[in-house]
């Protein structure tokens, strides 16, 4: 392997194993967050229903969507992009609304049913991306991203990173110590590792973490809370085999308000993602494949999983964290980590196992993985050699980074009766491409080539 460490692009030269071990890594790195979705969905129609525990939206089959989906999003954009694509939480506070309603047809309905009509003004949302995609195809890429220039970029995906650290220091709250072992594993296999364990920092953090915690749940240690470290108890219950809860999900037009109009929010995060995924890897997909291809993959991969009763599907900033670290750029290995997705979906128990992962554990992996994603916004700004000293140029950072991290809870407003909430990061993209429009000296130029390794 190169001393150098230079990226890998073809990980076939690592043999097959290793191939399946960087899958196995980066099935890791977004199986917390995208469980987590429907985990917190089942909790808001809880707390509405007040019947306990409510199952409407099923691990198994967000998993499964999650790996269907990052395959299709592959397809779409030419197998080229290594993007994985898991739970959207942008639309937890849609989510939240639908259990909420009781009028109309929604009175009195039970949380199953409503949870089909959530699914379906998902898929009216997901559809949107189609809308976005044609006019980008109709104008061209290059007129579209005259007005996401790297000052707008850039920001956006620094401010990526910073809106998720919270939560990465949130989980590891819960037990300090186990949060450290995994952050320092990771550090020190990433920087002193040697051949394959170098590009597998990840993998090991979560491995011999978990051995820790393993070693004090046994000797009665335990967590901040007062709880064990470890809880099995839904490994016992559940089956080794078992077929996803697939359900149709059902159209109305409240729904169809509530949830299709986040997807403006989710478009920008998007263009958001690719950029960083982009600078990352060292390629301009924004232009090959293209922006509308890497559009259309997402936006029909969120349709066809709420059509059977799935989350929204989003790319996701810890696999892009992923990438930076083991610098294997390889699109095969994610889709790899897909198909692991899909299997684990058919074998509950195996589930559950890894659902009992410590949350100190992913939040000490977080805890880097999300800070990546943060430097890869500053590397943005720095090899596109962005002005700074241009008043312009940092009144559009700055009103991007504030309005990224000061709306922690949205801006939410009333249309036609209905609630919609923008995200941080979806007012913050407004707000940059707005500014960016209006101010003038805007002198980028968008390249017309990829951009590729020296």
């Amino acid at each position: 392997m190169n001393e150098k460490h230079e990226p890998i692009r073809d990980a076939r030269q690592l043999g097959y194993p290793k191939m399946l071990l960087l899958g196995l890594q980066h099935m890791f790195a977004m199986f917390g967050a995208t469980i987590l979705v429907p985990i917190l969905v089942n909790s808001y129609f809880s707390d509405f229903y007040k019947t306990g525990n409510v199952q409407v939206l099923s691990i198994q089959v967000t998993l499964f969507f999650a790996g269907v989906g990052t395959l299709f999003f592959h397809f779409c954009t030419k197998w080229k992009v290594p993007a994985f694509l898991g739970s959207s939480f942008a639309f937890l506070g849609g989510f939240s609304t639908i259990a909420s309603l009781n009028t109309g047809i929604y009175k009195g309905m039970e949380a199953s049913e409503k949870i089909r009509y959530a699914c379906g003004g998902i898929v009216v949302a997901g559809l949107l991306y189609i809308v976005l995609a044609i006019i980008v195809k109709l104008v061209g890429v290059q007129k579209v991203m005259r007005f996401l220039p790297p000052i707008v970029t850039g920001p956006i995906i620094i401010s990526i990173g910073l809106t998720l650290a919270s939560s990465a220091v949130s989980n590891c709250q819960s037990f300090w110590p186990l949060a450290f072992i995994a952050l320092a594993v990771v550090i020190i296999f990433n920087i002193w590792g040697k051949g394959m364990f170098k590009i597998l920092p990840i993998l090991m953090g979560v491995v011999i973490s978990y051995i820790a915690a393993i070693l004090l749940n046994a000797a009665g240690v335990t967590s901040a809370s007062g709880d064990a470290i470890l809880n099995f108890s839904g490994v016992s219950g559940a089956s080794f085999i078992g077929i996803p809860p697939f359900a149709f999900c059902k159209f109305d037009l409240t729904a169809i308000l509530v949830m299709a109009p986040i997807a403006l929010a989710t478009m920008m995060e998007h263009i958001g993602d690719i950029s960083a995924i982009s600078a990352t890897v060292g390629e301009n997909y924004i232009e090959e494949p293209g922006l509308h291809r890497t559009l259309i993959g997402d936006g029909l991969a969120t349709s066809f999983s709420a059509l059977f009763g799935g989350p929204a599907n989003t790319t996701y900033g810890e696999n892009t964290g992923v990438l930076e670290l083991s610098k294997v750029h390889d699109p095969r290995v994610v889709r790899i980590a897909a198909v692991f997705a899909i299997i684990l979906s058919f074998i509950p128990k195996v589930s559950e196992i890894i659902s009992s992962l410590p949350s100190a554990i992913i939040g000490g992996i977080s805890f880097i993985l999300y800070g990546m994603i943060s430097a890869i916004g500053i590397r943005n700004i720095v090899e596109n050699k962005v002005d700074l000293t241009k008043s312009r140029n940092l009144i559009i950072a700055a009103v991007i980074l504030v309005s990224a991290l000061g709306f922690t809870q949205g801006l939410t407003f009333e249309i036609a009766g209905v609630s919609i909430t923008l995200t941080g990061l979806a007012i913050a993209a407004i707000a940059g491409i707005v500014l960016n429009a209006i101010l003038p000296g805007n002198d980028y130029v968008f390249p017309s080539k990829n951009k590729k390794e020296q």
